[in-house]
């Protein structure tokens, strides 16, 4: 037994990651990571990486108990981890990223750069990447960084290879070649953990596997005897738990029209309608496209072809000033990053959109501002000492009422919500639904992105499923979780029925 966690547990604030989490890796297996979004499997193998502490349990590497203060010490143990997310030095080279921190000096301490960079080229030459040495990273695509993330990992001698969700961003061709890598670590002797969220690709790449829910373990055995469906509810077989419900209006005229847009290599003949007074769900695992679909939607990223309209207009695919000048409001997933300026006043926050609409000739009206200010913080019930407070103060409930609120006080018919409750508690959650069925009573039309299942299922009138940048099928608001994991983790012909 090469890994062994036992009841490992992790606490953010109030907030528990990981409360029961329990592994085993062999050494020349490859063991699979499996569990929804949120189910706890980066915050296990950041421990595992040396990237996290962990507040209770124990972890062994090779028998002896270990506690990782870094990467750096998980890295001389033998564990290494290709990050989903690039890691990278945009500002070097490809060889300068494999050797980062593992450079090689002469005696004077100059850097024995040619020799290096020899290294680099062999390497990526020994897997056949299609990448150079001396190609600087910032001009390399998402699935370029992400190999120069393999070779990193695969440079340093590893015994524990930890891939999070490695094919993410990359073409079939490439994926093919991260299997092959996985299978000579594997051949080697080395253990390999291996996340990903698309489940097709299991039988090709594991031997046993472990599901994460709601961060504890609920399942470990071998791979070969669990069916699909078998695997979907251990993935999702928690009590559902009313945590809202709503009575769904009849749907009015269309206010949203997509057509047959395209994007790259992340979006794919998106076409959907969402009427007036309708609450549209879109749900996907993790890279299925659900947020670059929002982001094109309100023009935040260009798109190639397609068309978009609202209340039967067509919208210039130009830029977020022709979406929000048509009615549209783009909720973010990190409200903190892209939806406030934290550290103004809550009352600048709610009427930055609308501006206009409290100025007269470029001078701005005070008492017109303080009337919106307080109607907001009024009729979304938003806890604040008052406008003056500063909005990084404030609960993430409340920071997300008035991301809402500053487009409903400019006038937005179409809002776009991407992870609308995410970092906040039930009670908030509750509240930011009650305001969205607010907003489709008053004839809005909503589009709502989430990874957790049960709301999208209680929340909205039609869930709409996304899968490797298409829409891979529709089904009604009061579905079941099964049904949508189907959809986005399987081949339609696949899906288990």
């Amino acid at each position: 037994m090469l890994l062994e966690l036992k009841s490992v547990q992790k606490r953010f604030g109030g907030v528990t990651a990981l409360r029961n989490g329990n592994l085993s890796v062999r050494a020349g297996e490859v063991h699979l990571l499996m569990g929804e979004n949120g189910a706890g499997k980066s915050t296990m193998m950041k421990i595992v990486a040396g990237m996290q502490g962990y507040d209770g349990g124990e972890m062994l590497f090779e028998g002896r108990p270990v506690r990782f203060n870094s990467p750096k010490e998980a890295a001389a143990s033998g564990i290494a981890m290709v990050h989903q997310e690039s890691l990278l030095a945009p500002h070097l080279t490809v060889g300068e990223n494999i050797f980062l921190g593992r450079e090689e000096a002469g005696p004077l301490g100059i850097l024995k750069r040619s020799a290096m960079m020899e290294r680099a080229a062999k390497l990526i030459e020994s897997h056949g990447f299609p990448l150079k040495a001396d190609w600087r990273v910032d001009r390399l695509s998402p699935a370029g960084r992400q190999l120069v993330e393999i070779c990193r990992a695969i440079a340093s001698g590893t015994s524990l290879l930890i891939f999070d969700e490695p094919t993410s961003s990359l073409s079939e061709s490439e994926t093919k070649e991260v299997f092959a890598i996985v299978s000579k670590l594997k051949e080697k002797g080395a253990g390999v953990i291996y996340i990903t969220h698309r489940l097709e690709e299991l039988r090709s790449v594991g031997d046993r596997v472990t599901v994460l829910r709601d961060g504890a373990t609920v399942h470990t055995g071998e791979l070969k005897d669990l069916t699909r469906a078998q695997l979907i509810q251990h993935m999702v077989g928690r009590d559902l738990g009313a945590l809202y419900s709503r009575n769904p209006i009849p749907p009015g005229k269309p206010l949203l029209e997509i057509k047959n847009l395209n994007r790259s290599r992340l979006l794919h003949d998106i076409s959907l309608t969402v009427r007036a007074g309708e609450i549209v769900g879109i749900a996907g695992l993790m890279g299925a496209g659900r947020t670059e679909l929002c982001r094109a939607v309100f023009g935040i990223d260009a798109v190639e072809s397609g068309s978009i309209a609202v209340d039967g207009q067509p919208l210039p695919l130009s830029s977020p000033r022709d979406a929000v000048a048509a009615g549209i409001a783009l909720i973010p997933e990190d409200r903190q990053k892209t939806g406030l300026a934290t550290q103004l006043p809550v009352g600048w926050n709610l009427t930055l959109s609308s501006l206009g609409a409290h100025s007269r000739a470029g001078v701005l009206d005070s008492a017109k501002l303080a009337a919106t200010e307080k109607q907001y913080i009024d009729r979304l019930r938003i806890k604040t000492d008052g406008p003056s407070q500063r909005s990084a103060r404030l609960s993430g409930g409340n920071q997300q009422k008035i991301v809402i609120a500053k487009w409903v006080a400019q006038g937005a018919r179409v809002f776009l919500f991407d992870e609308p409750t995410r970092g906040i508690d039930v009670g908030a959650k509750t509240e930011v639904f009650e305001v969205m069925d607010s907003l489709a009573k008053q004839g809005a039309a909503i589009l709502m992105v989430s990874s957790e299942l049960t709301e999208l299922i209680q929340v909205a009138d039609r869930i709409l499923v996304m899968r490797q940048g298409r829409i891979s099928g529709e089904l009604p608001g009061r579905t079941t979780q099964e049904k949508i994991m189907a959809l986005a983790a399987f081949e339609q012909e696949e899906a288990p029925q």
